[in-house]
């Protein structure tokens, strides 16, 4: 059985931590592990994820709570509770229903403090890696038997019933992801006409029914190039000579966004160099299942631009493809000639430095999945034997993530993030009586993974920034400071300030919050890929924005003289930023969420917290406006993902209300005080959530909800449990508060 592993560093003389491992998750496979009724119960559940999997698409992260439940001992032992048509929701009801699901979620809290959950759900994220490892040679080290059957248990259950894979597990069909899929099966074993229910064939019909893998977009056109399934001239250039341009020109990897920077740094590094792996047997096969007309006639130069139709969500402008077509026709063959081939050589040695220095301040996790790829590879590209290389395999781990649907690869984890959210929905249940040993616990990761020190050296050099008491996205090894991370974390530890230290432990010093404000406050073109949207540069984000008035707001109440002038003037002009970028129709486009109702749920806690109210306030009424309007008849909200590329606001079919969706609208409008004006669509709200609760405390999952980069969707399985609960508990705190003060004043009789 699988079995996963908490804050372990394991045996590898290649692998180093600043903090002991603290929030490391990762997977082992133990033949002996496990009784056969638990081993049935897996089966079971991988079973009934492959029947439904058309239905419901993000799996219930199942094998990991399993586990947890296991070796906590828990069991549901207070009743649940059901509401009946026409029955008012007591204060009673209400409570019992926000302890169930406190006491199980609290039971799935790791030994360190942290909640586990997989982060994943695009499909381009695992094929690069098994590609890699073929190319270099280690894919059974890495992957042996085990591993190989739930990564391909994971590619057949996500396979679309028109045989191919989208972007995302929820996306239609693309070539990019359809022809990577087909290759990792390959690889791991898979005839042209194996996989289950015909997997490879129908995969390789749909790639060929739609002219063949000439029309990939550009990253797989540069992972094909790299396998030696494309032609390097049927790329467009990624010149690394871009690293040596001077940082005054309005086009320089400083003013670049860190993800686009950090992934076309290794491309840059593999382009320069014509990097192609071993032409082995299965790759000449594959030149002949993946294209139309035979591999040595196609005419590279003639497929730059092509792209399927199904791919292509942001068509270049014709500036862009002007500018890549004189670097192709002008630029490159100078620069692959001599004299110029010594700048190329220059540029290499300067890329690869940069290479090094984040893969050394990140611990080899790099800032993100795609970006880890390709950094290992550079590295092996480099140095086949060096150590580079090695203390990259030995951080593939960080990303493995297990479920009943397989192994996938997580884009980057989630353990601060999915924490910071948990211990807020917990805290708001007001149950330090019976849940204090898991506040505290809770309390000592969040302290533990405060991030303590600046990138290395002169990091201003290198394109970084300050990241001194931050919080990052992941776990602190990763290093990357995050603004929303930092604020929800810091939120937390501000409210364990004022809370009793025998209880919750101690607070954080002020020096480490103050460093933390730092942070905040100093976080106050081009589009290289056809299937991104403004993925360059870095923008501002409405929910960014208000996590940060919130912890600001919050942090002034606690500490009113420091930098006074300048939080004000921080959050003024934050308000005006969140009513400015208001929609029309009174939401707000949601960048990391599922969507409208999520950024609205941000910004009106955002607005409410700097003292904006429904009756001082346009952007609060038009937003409480659009939330009303869009509730549905059971008293839920949902919103498909399309919402999220299309930018217009679209409900799930046949009107389904979504849990996460309701939890968020029902806590923007108690943000809003709906409680005080009109209750009743708070009640019909909580009544579904209380309703929709399952017998241990769970509740059930759903549609996807995470989101980057507008058209790639992320599944994160703990937001099914953190916004339910947390909307309960506010809903309690909204609407019943009149029970809590009189049962407060009792005690206190």
């Amino acid at each position: 059985m699988w079995r996963l592993k908490v804050a372990d560093g394991g045996n590898d003389p290649y692998i180093y931590s600043t903090n002991n491992f603290l929030g490391r998750q990762t997977w082992e496979f133990d033949p002996d592990c496990g009784t056969p009724e638990e081993r049935a119960e897996v089966e079971a559940a991988r079973e009934n994820f492959w029947k439904n999997r058309y239905q419901v698409k993000p799996n219930s992260d199942l094998l990991w709570r399993m586990q947890f439940l296991r070796e906590n001992n828990f069991k549901q032992i207070i009743p649940q509770v059901k509401i009946g048509d026409g029955e008012e929701i007591t204060y009673e009801i209400a409570k019992t229903a926000m302890r169930r699901g406190a006491h199980f979620f609290s039971a799935l809290q790791a030994s360190d403090g942290h909640w586990p959950a997989e982060s994943a759900g695009s499909l381009y994220f695992l094929p690069p890696l098994v590609m890699c490892l073929y190319i270099t040679g280690h894919l059974d080290y890495i992957f042996p038997g085990e591993y190989r059957k739930e990564i391909l248990r994971y590619l057949y259950c996500h396979q679309n019933e028109d045989g191919g894979w989208g972007l995302h597990i929820e996306g239609h069909s693309i070539m990019f992801c359809t022809t990577l899929s087909y290759i990792c099966m390959r690889i791991l074993g898979k005839g042209p006409d194996g996989g289950r229910d015909n997997a490879c064939a129908r995969a390789r019909k749909w790639i060929r029914d739609r002219g063949g893998a000439t029309s990939i977009p550009s990253w797989g056109k540069t992972w094909l190039s790299i396998f030696g399934l494309f032609d390097w001239l049927g790329t467009n250039p990624m010149p690394p000579e871009f690293w040596l341009f001077p940082s005054f020109l309005p086009v320089h990897p400083a003013k670049m966004w860190c993800f686009c920077r950090l992934v076309y740094m290794p491309m840059s590094y593999l382009y320069g160099k014509r990097f192609v792996g071993p032409i082995t047997p299965l790759v000449l096969e594959l030149r002949e299942e993946l294209f139309l007309q035979p591999y040595n006639e196609i005419n590279w130069k003639k497929v730059r631009h092509l792209c399927a139709k199904e791919d292509l969500y942001y068509p270049h402008p014709l500036i862009q493809d002007l500018m890549w077509d004189s670097l192709y026709i002008c630029t490159e063959p100078l620069l692959t000639r001599w004299p110029f081939n010594k700048l190329r050589q220059k540029a290499l040695e300067v890329t690869m430095k940069h290479i090094h220095y984040e893969d050394e301040n990140s611990r080899y996790i790099t800032i993100g999945c795609v970006e880890k790829v390709l950094c290992m590879l550079s590295c092996w590209v480099e140095d086949p034997n060096g150590d580079y290389f090695k203390k990259h395999l030995a951080r593939i781990p960080d990303y493995i993530w297990v479920a009943e649907d397989g192994i996938k690869m997580q884009g980057s984890t989630s353990q601060e993030w999915d924490t910071g959210f948990a211990l807020q929905a917990l805290l708001a249940c007001n149950m330090t009586d019976e849940i204090g040993p898991i506040l505290k616990k809770g309390h000592e990761f969040l302290k533990e993974s405060q991030v303590k020190d600046n990138p290395s050296g002169d990091f201003k050099s290198m394109y970084r920034h300050i990241s001194k008491g931050s919080w990052t996205f992941a776990d602190p090894d990763q290093g990357w400071e995050v603004s929303d991370c930092t604020a929800e974390c810091l939120k937390c530890c501000l409210l364990f300030s004022i809370m009793p230290p025998e209880i919750v432990g101690m607070k954080v010093e002020a020096e480490r919050i103050f460093d933390s404000i730092n942070i905040i406050l100093s976080l106050q073109l081009l589009n290289p890929t056809e299937i991104f949207e403004n993925l360059v540069v870095e923008h501002e984000y409405v929910e960014c924005t208000a996590s940060a008035i919130q912890a600001l707001v919050l942090f002034k109440k606690l500490y009113p003289e420091h930098r006074k002038n300048e939080i004000d003037d921080f959050i003024a002009n934050a308000v005006r930023f969140i009513e400015e970028i208001q929609m029309p129709d009174g939401s707000w486009y949601g960048n990391w969420g599922v969507c409208f109702i999520y950024g609205s749920w941000f910004a009106l806690g955002g607005l409410a917290a700097a003292g904006k109210t429904y009756n001082n306030c346009l952007a609060i009424r038009k937003a409480v406006e659009f939330l009303l309007n869009s509730q549905f008849n059971d008293g839920g909200w949902g919103e498909s993902y399309i919402s999220c590329p299309a930018k217009k606001y679209t409900t799930l079919g046949g009107h389904r209300s979504n849990l996460v969706h309701t939890a968020w609208a029902l806590m923007g409008l108690l943000y809003s005080g709906q409680a005080e004006r009109d209750p009743t669509p708070l009640h019909r709200a909580a009544k579904l959530l209380i309703n929709s609760q399952m017998e241990d405390g769970d509740f059930p999952q759903q549609e996807i909800t995470g989101v980057y980069l507008k058209n790639c969707m992320l599944h994160y399985a703990t937001f099914r449990n953190t916004f339910p609960l947390w909307a309960l508990a506010e809903y309690i705190n909204g609407c019943h508060s009149h029970v809590i003060q009189s049962s407060v004043g009792e005690k206190l009789g």
